[in-house]
């Protein structure tokens, strides 16, 4: 008999609660969390109150909330596979997580003993959240778009894994010197990471090199290179109804066979120093540019992660059984109804020709059956229309890293071209254009169609990107395969960027419509009434204007600058590239400098113009785009002409913490893309929610936000999608400066060395970009921009019709929620249903109906 099976149901329910690692809801749920908190403090960090720092307060918190997390985890997880459910697998090179204990103490609900409790002890909880290290595991929208899914999922009760890689490396912290961007690195895990759980019982044997042998049919890929992908779990935890999925990060090892011949030759040094060679796989992410360079590191991080993640999923099915796990799945039959790999990007590729070599060399299938199984189970998101950015690697390289891979693509490929030839006879252009294989001096493997023709569903993340999808880009695949292409337009979590960044907000919200919102954001539309409430608004301005004391407060101790909070807070806040701009932004506060010089008593609307973000450490034209910036900003925040009407801030090493305070604070969310180039945008979304008003281009998500809000409460500028090739096949960019004065003054300084006395051609190739090779139409777009900047002015006179406009825009942000986009995934894409009952808690019902998992 089981100690579960014969114990009273007072001993099943104490050893529930000793489980779940806190006694939630039993006696007094603050001193549950004190206790836990010394213990850990005493024996996990073996620190006492007197001598610890508030980073071991942190930690000790950090770990007496995974605690309250355990027990929910594993009755997680017990539910999985009691209901045999289908697995979502999301892979993603990328997960730009941020900090995790304040957003997940408020799933959790326990926010408030959790302050109570550290204010007993005399800590703050503010101050000691601030003790974390952001997880940087990402570059920017994509990877925070990954995380915001993760939270969607949990919180919508989906059996949802994320695969990616435990970089020891983050996206580099960004620090200036003299006003350039200097990279250092982003140790990310250099105090520990108090939230993961390394899972060596799982780790997976990735393969690299070697050579393919066929022997009577029978394909062997041998003398390999083996890697190991050792799994390390963060939980993450859905709000409020005791789910906790899992992200699921590789990090790579060197077997300790690895190069034994040096061993065995006395080079004991030499074999030590090479298993780096193979742990350098997890150990730097790459900063994103949207400029494809292919290299090595890069697809082996591709492979390693597909490679782990598919056979830990594998591992997975065939342990699943309705109610019973000790007993193996030998059918592949139901895979496609039990897993649903989403490739977010081509990144994950690969994913696709390693499947079916799981499928036909361990598991013995036939082409024909591995090729079934793989294209109902896989699903393809693209997140670019920039022909620079797409994947493309070199068929050499694939050769000699990954043999096997290459010759299941090209047999891939061999089948898709007879199915082309087959729906457009004697079209061999087209056959061309759609091959997998791009033949030329140098072959390539494209990896968007690999994984259009690998993919059950293919997506885009707006409905504009997504139209162009399929009538420029991937136009030949469309007609071919037309009920393949969906669209899912991207959203937020409402739950970081709401109630984690902006409380006071959401209180307020709260207080007029109860807390449903939190989980159906579309209830922000019961909103709308209170536009005409003149208290109410009159509650909304003060909570922004609180908002901007904060961040006002940042700046000054950060940089030495003092705002007027009283100003336009002007946010330009993502990755520093061309496409999106900033440059436009730049001249903008030229002229507006320019204006207060040449009539310094003429009306002027006080604007603090906020630009951050990271430009790639190789894209040149991006960082002297930050140099120019912080030139700008140098003379203009020292001249007493200016004072305070006028004031500029470029916001060092934008990151998910930094954001969390900028975003609240903002008054005007800048989203100035070339119409066509954003394929969706988030931030714009984040800015919309908190009350920000958006200035942009009809590019991305913002033409669904202009739908959504009324374009009357949107500044809408700018050339549109279809105008833009109209305008490129005759472009002469230095008519402009010919015909606009303002312009023609501003170029005429940058050229002069106006901006950059010391160096006064330091700006002579952005000047020689603009009139002659301008292919983001700055300055076809500049009238238009300014033009509307005047509008926003004349908007921002007007406070109370300002704050009405701002409230609408909040009420219809509900469309926005990430919890939509992954309900449309679940229901569309992965043949699921979200569930949205909630998991009794460890303290509610006993274990005994407990069984073993595998994780």
């Amino acid at each position: 008999m089981s100690t579960l099976a014969g114990s009273t149901s007072d001993d099943l329910r104490r050893k529930a609660i000793s489980i779940s690692g806190i006694g939630a809801h039993e006696g007094n749920e603050e001193e549950s969390i004190k206790k836990q908190f010394n213990r850990h403090l005493h024996y996990t960090l073996v620190k006492d109150r007197s001598n610890a720092s508030n980073k071991d307060f942190f930690h000790a918190l950090a770990l007496t909330v995974r605690d309250y997390l355990s027990g929910r985890w594993l009755r997680t997880y017990q539910h999985y596979y009691r209901e045999d459910v289908k697995r979502i697998c999301y892979l993603s090179l990328e997960f730009y997580i941020g900090r995790t204990l304040k957003n997940t103490i408020i799933n959790l609900g326990i926010q408030e003993v959790c302050e109570a409790a550290m204010k007993s002890f005399g800590l703050k909880l503010d101050e000691l959240e601030d003790m974390e290290e952001d997880a940087g595991l990402g570059n920017g929208g994509l990877g925070r778009l990954a995380a915001c899914f993760l939270d969607s999922m949990a919180t919508l009760g989906l059996a949802a894994y994320g695969y990616g890689i435990r970089y020891d490396y983050g996206i580099f912290a960004q620090t200036m010197k003299n006003g350039w961007q200097v990279e250092e690195p982003d140790l990310w895990l250099k105090d520990g990471n108090p939230w993961e759980i390394v899972r060596h019982e799982y780790t997976q044997r990735v393969h690299f090199f070697g050579r393919v042998v066929n022997t009577d049919g029978r394909i062997e890929w041998k003398d390999t290179q083996v890697v190991l992908a050792v799994p390390y779990d963060t939980p993450v935890a859905g709000y409020k109804n005791n789910v906790v999925n899992v992200v699921r990060l590789w990090s790579a090892r060197a077997p300790d066979s690895f190069n034994l011949q040096f061993f065995n030759d006395g080079d004991y040094v030499k074999a030590v120093c090479d298993r780096n060679i193979a742990e350098n796989i997890s150990r730097v992410l790459y900063p994103n540019d949207n400029m494809f360079e292919g290299k090595t590191l890069r697809l082996k991080q591709e492979y390693f992660l597909v490679s782990a993640s598919l056979q830990d999923a594998i591992r997975r099915y065939k342990a699943s059984q309705p109610g019973v796990v000790d007993i193996t799945r030998t059918s592949f039959e139901e895979f496609p109804d039990k897993l649903a790999f989403q490739l977010n990007d081509t990144h994950p590729a690969l994913a696709i020709p390693e499947l079916m070599r799981l499928l036909m060399d361990v598991e013995g299938m036939s082409w024909e059956q591995a090729w079934n199984i793989t294209f109902r189970t896989c699903a393809y998101t693209n997140h670019t229309i920039l022909p620079e950015a797409l994947e493309r690697w070199p068929t050499q390289l694939l050769d000699n890293l990954l043999p096997r891979i290459l010759e299941i693509i090209y047999y891939i490929n061999h089948l898709f071209l007879i199915e082309v030839r087959r729906h457009f006879p004697g079209d061999e252009d087209r056959v061309r254009r759609m091959s997998i294989v791009e033949e030329s001096e140098n072959n390539q493997i494209n990896m968007a169609h690999l994984a259009i023709v690998g993919s059950h569903a293919v997506n885009g993340v707006a409905r504009i990107h997504s139209d162009l999808l399929k009538t420029t880009v991937f136009r030949d695949f469309y007609e071919m395969f037309p009920g393949r292409f969906q669209n899912k337009t991207n959203g937020i979590t409402p739950r970081r960027w709401l109630l984690v960044c902006n409380p006071d907000l959401a209180s307020l919200i709260t207080e007029r419509l109860g807390d449903g919102w939190v989980n159906h954001l579309g209830e922000l539309r019961q909103l709308e009434p209170y536009a005409e409430d003149e208290n109410f608004l009159q509650r909304l301005m003060e909570i922004k204007e609180n908002n901007k004391l904060h961040l006002a407060e940042y700046i000054q101790t950060k940089y030495g600058v003092n705002v007027n909070v009283h100003s336009i807070f002007d946010v330009q806040v993502k990755r520093i590239h061309e496409y999106k701009r900033q440059l436009l932004n730049c001249l903008h506060a030229i002229v507006l400098y320019n204006r207060i010089k040449n009539n310094p008593n003429a009306p002027f609307t006080p604007r603090t113009i906020m630009i951050g973000g990271k430009a790639a450490p190789g894209y040149h034209t991006a960082k002297k785009i930050i140099k120019l910036f912080n030139n700008l900003a140098r003379r203009i925040n020292n001249d007493v002409d200016v004072g305070s009407k006028l004031k500029l801030v470029f916001l060092e090493n934008y990151r998910v913490t930094l954001a969390e305070k900028i975003i609240p604070a903002a008054d005007l969310s800048e989203q100035i893309s070339t119409a066509g180039t954003e394929a969706s945008g988030t931030g714009n979304m984040k800015f919309m929610l908190n009350g920000a008003l958006t200035i942009g281009t009809l590019d991305g998500a913002n033409i669904e936000m202009a739908e959504e809000a009324g374009e009357e409460n949107i500044f809408i500028f700018g050339l549109k999608v279809h105008e833009i090739n109209g305008v490129r096949r005759n472009y002469n960019p230095s008519r402009f400066y010919d015909e606009l004065p303002e312009l023609r003054e501003a170029i005429d300084q940058l050229r002069a060395g106006f901006w950059s006395p010391d160096q006064s051609d330091l700006f002579m190739d952005l000047v020689d970009n603009l009139m002659h090779h301008d292919h983001y139409l700055v300055m076809a777009d500049f009238k238009a921009y300014i033009d509307c900047q005047a509008r926003v002015e004349a908007a921002y006179q007007d406070p109370l019709k300002w704050s009405r406009t701002c409230l609408l825009n909040i009420a219809a942000s509900g469309k926005f929620s990430a919890d939509r986009t992954i309900e449309e995934y679940a229901r569309e894409i992965w043949d699921v249903k979200p569930n949205y009952h909630v998991i009794p808690a460890p303290s509610e019902r006993p274990l005994a109906e407990s069984i073993g998992v595998d994780m």
